[in-house]
């Protein structure tokens, strides 16, 4: 399910897929340090998500904030790519968006909601309810191995 809304301040909206312009949201990507990304596999990224929110500043009519959640639908879910466009940063606009797409999951019954961060930010996270796993357990993440060319 998509979500969409409206909030207040700046002028924005929160917004379902519908509309998203790609490229733009691409450059807010870049702004807070993302790599660009092709904008053909964004689109089949956004295909399979489960929930998706974004902001788009009313004025300029392109996206300032966004983030998307991918899951099974029953049990688990985690959160992608939560960003905020530098110049929009601390207005709320980052708690907006989670704590929709929070309400969102949970409102599909989903308990266990995940997400991946960079060390600078997880402050902006534990507000919202999100802790290092209390069991201990740690996430890895498969590394390919480059063969050697001869």
């Amino acid at each position: 399910m998509l979500l969409g809304g409206t909030i207040s301040t700046p002028p924005a909206s929160l917004r379902t897929a519908e509309g998203l312009n790609l490229d733009q949201l691409n450059s807010v990507f870049v702004a807070v340090g993302f790599p660009r990304r092709d904008t053909a596999k964004i689109e089949v990224a956004l295909e399979h998500t489960d929930a998706l929110l974004w902001v788009e500043y009313e004025k300029t009519q392109r996206p300032v904030a966004f983030a998307r959640a991918t899951g099974d639908g029953v049990f688990n879910a985690i959160i992608w790519d939560v960003v905020v466009d530098p110049s929009f940063q601390s207005c709320g606009l980052g708690k907006a968006v989670m704590e929709r797409l929070i309400e969102d999951l949970q409102a599909k019954g989903i308990c266990n909601i995940a997400l991946y961060s960079e060390p600078r930010v997880l402050g902006f996270y534990r507000p919202l309810g999100f802790v290092s796993d209390p069991d201990g357990i740690r996430g890895m993440v498969f590394i390919r191995k480059q063969r050697n060319k001869k």
